[in-house]
């Protein structure tokens, strides 16, 4: 399996979403390790790929920005969910578990033998 798994659309997001509501406030780069880290590094984001999900979602409100310092005392943006972004989150979050036991279904039942 290639290092970079193929994400649908808005999976990304999803993962922006959980990453910030589990962890509160982190700067892009953090919000970027956290998922690769958790991935088990199946899921590598370059800097284009994280920050074009923030500004998606900053657009929708799902979450907000602000400034500020770093633990190594650098100047940064720091992004939070917002509560409209919590209620997105688990809309989708539930919608993700009915659709992955859907899958799981239909998976074991290809392995079944044919009648």
């Amino acid at each position: 399996m290639s290092p970079q798994l193929e994400m649908l659309k808005g999976t990304l997001d999803l993962m922006v979403l959980q990453t910030l509501e589990a962890r509160g406030a982190l700067h892009g780069y953090g919000i970027a390790r956290r998922i690769e880290q958790i991935s088990g590094d199946a899921i590598l984001l370059n800097q284009g790929t994280i920050y074009a999900s923030l500004v998606r979602l900053q657009q929708r409100g799902l979450i907000r920005s602000e400034w500020g310092t770093s633990d190594n005392n650098r100047r940064g943006k720091f992004y939070s969910i917002t509560r409209r972004g919590s209620r997105r989150l688990a809309e989708t979050a539930e919608n993700w578990e009915q659709l992955s036991m859907v899958i799981a279904r239909f998976f074991a039942a290809q392995k079944e033998p044919s009648r």
